[in-house]
């Protein structure tokens, strides 16, 4: 068990930090990340859809999933070219995307605040706190109040800095209430009476 407590714990430090780093690149460069993300998408989708109808057309048996398959790559070839050509429209969905990932981790965070005030851990409300500011970070960005769409990436970056320094936070704060527990339950029994 302590095995798999440590590899969580490294598992969502772990994350948290990529949330940060990656914040801090949306921070500092919006419009070429979001761009850069943008041509990546478009060109796998283009590659792979492209090399679906390669294979449905190179394939002789002309069966319904074969057909299916060569539609199934036209609609992707199509849709990393018009990404391609057009990664405005994309750029413009991101905001939602990200805000939705933050939305869900905020409940997500209020979910392990609620269970630090079970253990009766003194500053639950911090971690309350964090996972409300949280779900309000992603709510913001899911209704997206901003008009550019510089200013709303520069937005989602410094959420993203936030939540992982708050992920990073809140899991210090548990894995110290399960310690601490650890220590009360293994702790040697004395007899006091002898």
């Amino acid at each position: 068990m302590t095995e798999f407590l440590r590899g969580l714990k490294a598992n969502y430090t772990v994350s948290a930090v990529l949330c940060m780093v990656f914040g801090l690149v949306l921070l500092i460069w919006p419009g070429t990340t979001t761009r850069i993300v943008c041509m990546l998408l478009g060109s796998v989708l283009l590659a792979y859809g492209g090399f679906q109808v390669v294979i449905c057309l190179v394939n002789r048996e002309r069966t319904l999933l074969s057909q299916g398959m060569l539609i199934f790559g036209i609609v992707v070839a199509v849709v990393g070219l018009w990404i391609l050509l057009s990664p405005e429209m994309i750029i413009m969905a991101v905001p939602v995307i990200i805000g939705v990932v933050i939305l869900i981790h905020g409940v997500h965070n209020v979910i392990q605040a609620v269970g630090l005030q079970k253990e009766n851990y003194s500053k639950w409300w911090v971690a309350l706190l964090f996972g409300i500011l949280t779900v309000v970070f992603g709510g913001v960005l899911v209704y997206n109040p901003f008009g550019a769409v510089e200013m709303v990436v520069r937005m989602i970056g410094i959420f993203l800095i936030y939540d992982g320094a708050s992920d990073m936070w809140i899991l210090s704060r548990v894995f110290k209430v399960k310690r601490d527990k650890e220590r009360i339950i293994d702790a040697e029994y004395v007899d006091l009476d002898e």
